[in-house]
């Protein structure tokens, strides 16, 4: 379809401020300097040193770290806006991006806001009012109930509701998205605690407790479609994304086009998408979502009014910048041909790397980002929000980046993918690459065979490669740290530096350090004799020919095998880098401050945040498995447990306490053994 337009109904933008942060801030400076669009950046304290601060023209400080006091705060957005000359605003994904009330301000202001109109935004605010508007369209939707008050959150009224629906039930925020404020509950027994404790996130991290209660799907796909139109009743469809690879209930592994998907299930989508998006009178770009049943029935789960994070897979197979799109509709001109008729050529796979603690179970990671260098590979884009130096706070989502790889097929894109995360160096925070990396190359997913219980029937250690520290990257990768170390030391000494630490003429004790690695210890062992090096790790006694060794680089024969390992050092953290991978190593000290040293049966904090509540007092007789602590971290839930039977003979916090990582929490005493970080959310 082709629209012409009149000169007075378009207005080119010339100066954009971005209402948003990270990788999506930098993302779109990208285009809209290609543009030659100018740009405003917004920033908070945590953000004040952030990359895409710097690509910006101009900036603005919000004072303020939580989002609250900075990027949710729409009058200083907006404030911004008219002192620094902006004609239009970009708000990205989260923050104010679906807030109708956002969108009428900018109109009110005279700022184009770069998204749909305020009604459309309004309307699918409310996930429960979007799927009555569905129906009526004709979109499948699944059934379900609203819990909006105390009173609906009644036991016998939920057992009733549930009757209706049958198990396994979801239990979903009405408002807000992000797997936050969502349950499965399989029996009864669940419901009304899971009802109880989705109500709560969601009230923390939306403004309003309420949820719905649906079927949930066995072994679904989650399959969404990306739609696009403007102001003149254009209005297409750009294909579909595959999404289901999630860890709770968040996205980690997206790509288009979906194995699932042939040309007949791909018309009818999209067909059902461009339904709802005209039952909207869309403009600009949205993504329809749907969840998909094993035999291919599909039913509508929500509108997304806003570019989403794993847009670009869909624009490397169409060819198609779909920011550039946005500013093109946001100025009042038709959609551009290309992307009226569009078919996926080729396959785009995109990984989140996340600042995450993985074998803790995905609990979000904080801190200086030492390094983190990614590869300059043939087919591979990369979205950053971080470089080295870098600060990941505690404020906000903790991904790092998104890797994106296009291929003829799709294997060749996961191998690109993941030839990238191998390739890409990371210091200074745990990350869930390894993970990523796992996925990538396992047979299930290659074989396309995956739903979003995918990472239920696949441990993550196993993925990982690493459930034991008896793997030969630990063993080798801690005895390069040594041999590392020891280059080091003697490269700096005044006293025979020629000479390699340990080396005597006769045979003598030999040197010792010791690291923790996984949840074990190493202890590496070495010495010189002349020209040979004897070592041990554990029982573990390699040949190594040493080549060269500095404290950053070690060029080694390990077991018959030569390879070149980059070491870096950041307090007693060793980092080394090998074609067998990435391995952080701490290295324990010989005489530990005796003051350091935690009571018995502490329990630690597993990650910085907030306590929201503390569920029993002192005196209390716990099992294993009972919640101690309830800490909240970017706007998410993590609950603290006894890992063993005890007595808490003491609570160290109160509701309100701000508490970092390791931070002692509570003591249960009567246990054999230290209690280390441990949470679920």
């Amino acid at each position: 379809m082709t629209t012409t337009v009149t000169n007075d109904r378009t207005a080119p933008i010339k100066k954009l401020l971005i209402a948003n942060r990270g990788e999506i801030a930098a993302r779109i400076i990208r285009t809209a300097r290609d543009m030659d669009i100018a740009t405003v950046a917004l920033y908070s304290d945590a953000d004040r040193f952030a990359p895409y601060v710097a690509a910006a023209d101009e900036a603005v400080h919000l004072p303020g770290t939580t989002p609250a006091d900075t990027y949710l705060r729409a009058d200083l957005v907006l404030a911004a806006a008219a002192a620094t000359g902006a004609d239009a605003i970009h708000p990205g994904y989260g923050f104010l991006s679906e807030n109708a009330s956002f969108a009428r301000s900018c109109v009110a202001a005279g700022v184009r806001f770069v998204g749909p109109s305020p009604e459309a935004i309004e309307a699918m605010g409310s996930k429960i009012a979007a799927k009555d508007m569905m129906r009526a369209a004709g979109v499948p939707v699944l059934p379900g109930v609203t819990v909006e008050s105390d009173g609906d959150a009644d036991p016998a009224l939920l057992a009733e509701a549930a009757a209706g629906i049958g198990f396994p039930i979801l239990v979903k925020a009405a408002f807000g998205g992000g797997g936050r404020g969502m349950r499965i509950v399989h029996n009864a027994s669940e419901l009304a605690e899971a009802v109880a404790g989705a109500r709560r996130e969601a009230a923390s991290a939306f403004g309003d407790g309420t949820v719905f209660l649906e079927k949930f799907v066995e072994s679904p796909r989650h399959i969404e479609v990306q739609i696009f139109g403007d102001r003149h009743g254009t209005l297409v469809h750009l294909g579909e994304r595959e999404c289901s690879i999630q860890r709770r209930y968040q996205k980690i592994i997206e790509e288009a086009p979906s194995t699932a998907v042939d040309e007949a299930l791909r018309d009818e989508l999209g067909r059902a998408a461009v339904a709802a998006g005209k039952a909207l009178s869309y403009e600009g770009a949205g993504t329809v979502e749907f969840v998909m049943a094993p035999d291919g029935t599909f039913y509508f789960l929500e509108v997304n009014t806003r570019l989403q994070v794993e847009h670009p897979v869909t624009e490397l197979v169409t060819g198609i910048d779909l920011v550039r799109a946005q500013l093109l509709v946001a100025a009042g001109y038709p959609l551009p041909p290309e992307m009226l008729h569009t078919v996926p050529n080729g396959h785009a796979v995109e990984v989140r790397l996340y600042a995450e603690d993985v074998a803790a179970g995905f609990i979000p990671a904080s801190g200086e980002l030492t390094t983190l260098e990614f590869p300059d590979s043939p087919n591979v884009r990369v979205d950053a929000g971080f470089t080295s130096g870098s600060t990941v706070s505690t404020f906000y989502d903790p991904m790092l980046a998104k890797v994106i790889g296009y291929g003829r097929t799709r294997d060749e894109a996961c191998a690109r993918v993941a030839r990238a995360l191998r390739d890409t160096r990371i210091h200074g925070v745990s990350t869930n690459r390894d993970l990523l990396i796992g996925i990538l190359g396992e047979s299930e997913f290659l074989a396309g065979a995956i739903d979003t219980g995918y990472l239920e029937r696949h441990r993550p250690a196993t993925l990982m490669g690493d459930e034991e520290t008896g793997h030969p990257r630990w063993r080798t990768h801690a005895l390069v740290a040594a041999l590392a170390d020891q280059a080091g030391r003697r490269a700096s000494t005044t006293v025979l530096p020629g000479l390699p630490s340990g080396w005597r003429t006769l045979p003598s004790q030999d040197q010792c350090v010791t690291y923790a690695a996984g949840s074990e210890d190493l202890t590496v062992r070495y010495r010189f004799d002349r020209s040979t090096l004897h070592a041990t790790v554990h029982d573990w006694q390699p040949e190594v020919h040493l080549l060269s060794a500095t404290s950053e680089l070690v060029d080694a024969e390990i077991e018959g095998v030569r390879r070149r390992y980059r070491i870096t050092r950041c307090g007693n953290i060793h980092y080394v880098d090998s074609a067998l991978g990435a391995t952080a190593l701490k290295e324990i000290e010989r005489f530990p401050d005796p003051s350091s040293v935690q009571e018995s049966g502490s329990l630690l904090a597993p990650m910085p945040g907030s306590v929201v509540r503390i569920e029993v007092a002192e005196g209390t007789p716990v099992t294993a498995g009972m919640p101690i602590v309830v800490l909240e971290a970017m706007k998410m839930e993590h609950t603290v447990r006894a890992p063993a039977d005890g007595m808490v003979s003491g609570i160290s916090v109160r509701v309100g306490t701000q508490v970092e990582t390791g931070q002692v929490l509570a003591v249960v005493s009567g246990t054999d053994q230290d209690l280390p970080a441990g949470a679920d959310s």
